[in-house]
């Protein structure tokens, strides 16, 4: 559903796991900082008021989007996450670079993801405009940080639900 359609901080807060004994990686992109500082903020604000502690939060930032996969990679390696929220935003402009660098990210915490285990949020803007960047980081639209926060809480807490069930193979 396109942002236009549906506000991004909306979401159902009795429907939402605990993340109290969750951990949590945020990588941050420095590019457009006014806007990924904003989405920062109000994921990591989420995290919070849902019960995160503080100490299970490690953020770190990256110089721009292209490289939140590599950020997310170093954080898995060398903190204990149960999942990592990538914020980024990429503004369309007078080339095509935007598509190569979405398309690079996307792949890159695709495969970050399945391959660690650990869910890798992407929470990469890709406005056309920096109007509509504004309006998905706070603006009319919500912020995508909550979004993010909550896809990530959500998520562990299904990680968690589906790993406590017994594996067997065959009949019962």
């Amino acid at each position: 559903m396109a942002s236009a359609l549906k506000n991004l901080s909306k979401y159902d807060e009795k429907k939402l796991a605990s993340a109290e004994e969750m951990s949590f990686g945020i990588v941050v992109a420095d590019w457009n900082e006014e806007i990924t500082h904003a989405l920062y903020e109000a994921c990591y604000d989420t995290l919070t008021k849902h019960g995160a502690d503080v100490e299970a939060i490690h953020t770190i930032q990256v110089p721009g989007a292209f490289e939140l996969p590599n950020g997310a990679r170093l954080l898995i390696k060398s903190k204990k996450t149960d999942a990592v929220i990538c914020i980024g935003c990429v503004i369309k402009g007078e080339t095509s670079h935007n598509e190569y660098i979405n398309n690079a990210v996307a792949m890159g915490l695709t495969q970050l993801g399945l391959t660690t285990g650990i869910p890798c949020i992407f929470g990469l803007l890709t406005p056309n405009d920096e109007q509509q960047a504004k309006d998905r980081a706070g603006g009319k639209h919500g912020n995508k940080g909550v979004e993010a926060a909550v896809t990530a809480i959500r998520m562990v807490a299904l990680d968690k639900e589906t790993s406590d069930k017994k594996q067997s193979i065959g009949f019962n």
